[in-house]
């Protein structure tokens, strides 16, 4: 996963048409060539930073639902209603953290 900022976008892309306009006149320059792959890597630890810390709120998010799974099996019959309103509340949560994970690995 590679996470650009707005500013490395702008600059890749102008890299990139310059580096294209030079490759038809098969006269690229190997510094173009280095500033593209610096900025590839910055964005590529950046999306690797962030991955991480959607895989720290997935396992957050699991806990929290076997929590709630717990204290509807624990709970009196007055709270149960509330027990279980805390657990689908959990498992939506789950649910989000779920798809984002999944959108990021795709990426």
């Amino acid at each position: 996963m590679r996470s650009y900022t707005r500013a490395e976008s702008r600059q890749r892309g102008k890299l990139f048409r310059k580096g294209f306009r030079q490759a038809l006149a098969d006269n690229v320059d190997p510094a173009l060539e280095r500033r593209i792959q610096d900025i590839d890597q910055a964005a590529a630890e950046r999306g690797q930073r962030e991955l991480n810390a959607l895989h720290n709120v997935r396992e957050t998010d699991r806990n929290r639902v076997a929590q709630a799974k717990a204290e509807v099996r624990t709970a009196s019959r007055e709270g149960k209603a509330a027990a279980r309103q805390a657990l689908r509340d959990a498992e939506q949560q789950l649910r989000r953290s779920e798809r984002a994970v999944d959108k990021a690995e795709r990426q």
